[in-house]
């Protein structure tokens, strides 16, 4: 038997003790250590539900690998190890290229098949990636959102001397903005609407002129301003909001390029006028979702576990809540209630 958060309709999550997960032959069994509450978690949980119930939820999670399925590989026993969460078909047309972040019959960790929130989750052998020693299993719950970043970020491939701007300072439009600074990208422009992400990002030598506080300035006459009204080379969008995309794009320089990230908090529609600045500016419009994992030392998880393990990058800096595992749902109501300001809740076993 095990723990764990078992979401049994909309807004209907149970701490119950349930039979702990059977174990398929390609599965292995995984203690989970650390789990983070991801922003879509909340409406996942509150609002919009899920796929079908009872589920639990959680895909940002590690731990430990306990039992192993007769078909695995028996050296991951005992292993520290980061999950993957998106479980690819592995016959449709992109995983048969190695794209499997674009699976079309793909399943999901935590949101169409049960996921981190409890003490033990089955996961298939593939989406296993193992943890250096000097790596943190707090660390390692951040891969998913870090890989992410990495993702939409070589998306666009910005140059050093270019111009980027960030708009929405989320988990993602935080860590995308330590990445860029990791890469070598010092022109940067910050769009945020809290005090507290303006301090989080002095940490990277974001100083205040280059914040835009977009609760008192107008995001395009600030950017036109710094820009010398030329506009902005690279533009990441992380808030997903009808206004803030149609302002990216407005805010874009000609021949510019704009990376939609943001999960959409509505429907998107463009303005005559904005579209003809798609047009007459010959700009670059890219999403991007998920990352990609496909076991080779050039892909976004392997990315960003290297620096991980160069401690190149310190993502344990924006855990700005640890809550044990018995209280998951104060995290969940923070960001919910948006009680206390907060990058990363994250959840922890000792």
């Amino acid at each position: 038997m095990m723990k764990a958060y078992v979401l049994r309709d909309i807004g209907e999550l149970r701490y119950e003790e349930i039979a702990s997960p059977e174990i398929k032959s390609k599965e292995v069994l995984v203690e989970v250590r650390a789990a983070g509450i991801c922003g879509s978690d909340i409406p996942r949980i509150y609002k919009t539900g899920t796929y079908s119930y009872p589920l639990i939820p959680g895909h940002e999670f590690s731990g430990t690998v306990m039992e192993i399925g007769a078909e695995a590989d028996h050296r991951w026993k005992g292993k520290r190890v980061g999950v993957f969460p998106l479980i690819p078909c592995m016959t449709c047309e992109p995983c048969k290229k190695g794209h499997y972040e674009l699976c079309r019959k793909y399943s999901y960790l935590g949101s169409r098949v049960d996921g981190g929130f409890a003490e033990y989750v089955a996961v298939p052998e593939q989406n296993l990636i193992e943890l250096p020693d000097n790596v943190s299993f707090e660390a390692a719950a951040m891969l998913e959102p870090m890989a992410v970043a990495v993702h939409a970020i070589r998306s666009m491939q910005p140059k050093v001397g270019e111009t980027v701007a960030v708009c929405g300072l989320g988990t993602i439009g935080i860590l995308l903005t330590m990445f860029l600074k990791d890469m070598g990208v010092n022109s940067i422009m910050v769009i945020g609407n809290k005090d507290f992400q303006q301090d989080m990002l002095r940490k990277h030598g974001v100083l205040g002129e280059y914040y835009c506080d977009n609760r008192t300035a107008d995001i395009h006459s600030w950017i036109m301003d710094k820009t010398a009204g030329r506009g902005v080379d690279v533009f990441f969008e992380c808030v997903g909001k009808n206004e803030t995309v149609c302002k990216t794009i407005q805010c874009a320089a000609p021949g510019g390029r704009v990376q939609l990230v943001g999960n959409p908090a509505s429907d998107i529609s463009f303005e005559k006028d904005t579209y003809w600045k798609i047009l007459r500016n010959q700009l670059t419009i890219r999403g991007s979702w998920n990352s990609s994992f496909s076991h080779k030392t050039d892909d976004d998880w392997h990315y960003v576990l290297e620096r991980l393990e160069r401690h190149e990058i310190f993502p344990e800096e924006y855990i700005t809540q640890r809550i044990l595992f018995d209280e998951l749902e104060k995290g969940l109501r923070i960001m919910r209630d948006k009680t206390e300001e907060y990058v990363k809740v994250m959840v922890v076993r000792p």
